[in-house]
């Protein structure tokens, strides 16, 4: 029989302590006596909170306070830096300028916003004298007439009849308009997630135009093997003296037989030493051997539009097949012709190989990342999208190649609009050419990093289709096309994505929503507050997931957007002064990375071949060196940050009405018209985006 191995009995007996008992102390012990009642002592599970003493204790509710502290000393901080600003750039007046209003239009819409918000303070002041009065006849989302006997003071008997008035007469028509815009507002968002939806199952089943085989090999074996089509590149500019280099020099490094090349530079510029600049770079890549010529007109009529149709008019045009074009602050890569110009072999329906836009700067300040998102969806899903599934989308006006037959068949460039790119695509697809968007081709390039210039882009972005929608309407309805590509063209391309998104947004979250606080009776759904905008910036963000930190801001800057976007919408709708304005769009002249490596590069092929400008006469390069001189010791003009007016009333209009809604203790309400009138504060302070003075 085995030997019984329990040692519980004898762990658990009484035994005598025998000897003297040795105690051992140990100086800075880095491990704990625990101590043991029984053999299953050691194996039981040690309570958590018993290890902790006083002092421990202690340090963590000392931790906790200081996060406590740091968070509300950042948001002191914010907050004074915000007044600070305020009382800088709007009472004082420092180192800013007021936004000029050219249009009738933009002056009437800041009235009437300044009208709301002086009605608005007006009611705020009497709400809240009645309700310190103790007037409360609005409870569970109903308004509870008191009777005459209760009426006390004429002051009460006017609160009473305003009620009567604004639950009889001014809450029907805002419930009205409300739930007209919340229909569009599910509209346009079942819209947009069904093109979330297409994106997800191109991306599942990777659909993707693809390149078959070698599409330039010739049968001819005694023949180079190879026969490239003749292509053209423009570059059109205008005053663009911080990125007319890196673009010129990135065009003229193509990967292309250079006897089947020919690049045009096409100068719009009315200063004469920003002419001598580019005429100095184009020089300089001709001596390299490149196949590159410069134009300047004398009469700039037509803008861009008028600029590549004169140089279309050329004779020498005749002979090319392909043309390309690249905006100034434009950085194709190498192989950019042999990624796309492919794609029209064997094809003679494709009119357009469009390529996807990527930013040198979208990590530069939050105004660039928050264009970023919005560019990345229009890019990924709405470009690629439309493409895949109906051969169309709106050209972008650069980083694309268009078969000249198609331009030539579709009336070529016209100066009727301000978006010529957006007019040529209608006009060649209401002939039948089909385009084609290469996502995975990008082309580097900047964004506006000002907000100034951000909204001058924008202004012309959304002005322009309203303008062309207008011109181009009764040739979509009389063209021979498909009738569900008729209404493709009407109700999506044109009505719902440039006439009703920017409608909707500013009327709904910018004017209704606030009146909506003095007027309770006309609420708004809290989904439509909350769930369905998140759920709609999510969606919009999906292209870009590093940017998922920046989807509260997003939401709140899109809002504040409106107001530019309804402005434009309304003056390229009805043809107001300002729908045919062109501002050119400020660049930095931002490089990347390998754009600095290859202008180091450069830089040291020129000092070890001093003589770049060997085919320009002695006069004209003492010029050119003289200009430079005279361009680095020439001061820099001061530049001013500006005040917008209506951005400015619709904070106040929006802070008004959050004040308001604490009477009602409507909390989400509350937190959504703060937020988005501080958002509004920090765009009409000019505090968004590039700091000028």
């Amino acid at each position: 029989m085995a030997p019984s191995m329990d040692f519980s009995r004898l762990w658990g007996k009484d035994s005598s302590r025998k000897g003297t008992p040795v105690v051992v102390t140990m100086e800075n012990p880095n491990y704990s006596v625990l101590e043991i009642d029984g053999p299953d002592a050691a194996f039981r599970p040690v309570d958590k909170d018993r290890g902790k003493n006083a002092k421990q204790f202690t340090w963590v509710l000392f931790l906790k306070a200081h996060r406590a502290v740091g968070c509300l000393s950042w948001l002191g901080n914010a907050l004074w830096i915000l007044l600070g600003a305020i009382k800088k750039r709007l009472i004082f007046g420092q180192g800013v300028t007021m936004e000029n209003e050219k249009s009738g239009r933009g002056r009437f819409l800041f009235r009437t916003i300044l009208l709301f918000l002086l009605m608005s303070v007006a009611f705020l002041a009497f709400e809240v004298f009645a309700h310190f009065n103790g007037w409360h006849y609005f409870h569970n989302h109903g308004l509870h007439i008191p009777k005459t006997l209760e009426i006390k003071g004429w002051l009460h008997a006017v609160y009473v009849a305003w009620l009567e008035f604004r639950a009889g007469y001014i809450a029907p028509s805002i419930q009205v308009l409300s739930c007209f815009c919340v229909a569009l507002f599910l509209i346009q968002s079942a819209d947009r997630l069904l093109l979330c939806f297409g994106c997800f199952w191109i991306k599942y089943k990777k659909i993707k135009p693809r390149i078959e085989g070698a599409p330039f090999k010739s049968g001819d074996l005694e023949g180079l093997g190879y026969d490239y089509p003749m292509v053209l590149v423009q570059i059109p500019m205008c005053n663009e003296r911080e990125v007319y280099e890196q673009s010129i020099s990135a065009v003229c490094q193509l990967d292309w037989p250079k006897d089947r090349l020919l690049i045009q530079v096409l100068d719009d510029s009315d200063d004469e030493s920003i002419q001598w600049l580019i005429k100095g770079e184009v020089s300089k890549w001709s001596q390299k051997g490149v196949n590159i010529i410069y134009r300047h007109r004398l009469v700039r009529t037509g803008y861009k539009a008028g600029n590549l149709k004169s140089a279309m008019n050329c004779d020498y045009v005749k002979a090319y097949e392909f043309v390309a074009i690249f905006d100034a602050d434009f950085q194709p890569n190498p192989d950019f012709l042999m990624q796309t110009v492919p794609h029209f072999k064997d094809n003679p329906e494709l009119g357009l190989v469009q390529s996807r836009w990527s930013f040198v700067n979208k990590d530069e300040n939050l105004l660039t990342r928050l264009q970023n998102i919005n560019l990345c969806f229009h890019f990924e899903v709405e470009q690629q999208v439309n493409g895949i599934f109906i051969n169309f989308f709106g050209f972008n006006g650069t980083a694309g190649v268009w078969r000249i037959k198609a331009l030539e068949d579709s009336g070529g460039w016209l100066e009727r609009t301000t978006v010529e790119d957006m007019d040529i695509a209608v006009r060649a697809h209401l002939n039948g050419w089909k385009f084609i968007f290469l996502n995975d081709v990008k082309v580097l390039c900047e964004l506006p990093e000002s907000y100034e210039a951000y909204r001058k882009q924008q202004h012309r972005w959304h002005s322009g289709p309203m303008h062309l929608f207008r011109v181009c309407l009764p040739a979509i309805i009389t063209s021979k096309i498909a009738v569900w590509k008729k209404a493709n063209l009407i109700l999506l391309f044109f009505l719902l994505r440039k006439l009703i998104l920017p409608f909707y947004s500013f009327t709904l979250f910018c004017i209704i929503l606030p009146l909506t606080m003095f007027v309770p009776e006309a609420e708004l759904p809290f989904w439509v507050i909350c769930y369905v905008p998140v759920f709609m910036s999510f969606l919009n963000i999906l292209p870009s997931p590093r940017s998922f930190p920046f989807i509260v801001p997003y939401l709140l800057f899109e809002n504040t957007m409106s107001v530019t976007k309804f402005n434009a919408m309304v003056s390229g709708l009805f043809q107001l002064g300002s729908s045919y304005e062109w501002v050119v769009t400020k660049k930095a002249g931002r490089s990347s990375e390998p754009d600095l490596l290859a202008a180091a590069e450069r830089e040291t092929k020129a000092m070890n071949h001093p003589q770049l400008f060997r085919g320009v006469s002695d006069s004209e390069l003492s010029e050119l060196n003289k200009l430079k001189e005279h361009q680095e010791a020439a001061p820099k003009p001061k530049k001013t940050n500006k005040l917008y007016r209506k951005e400015l009333a619709l904070a106040f209009l929006l802070l008004t009405a959050a004040v308001r809604s604490l009477l009602s203790a409507q909390g989400v309400h509350f937190y959504f018209l703060l937020f988005q009138g501080v958002a509004f504060l920090l765009v009409g302070l000019d505090l968004i985006g590039e700091q000028m003075s």
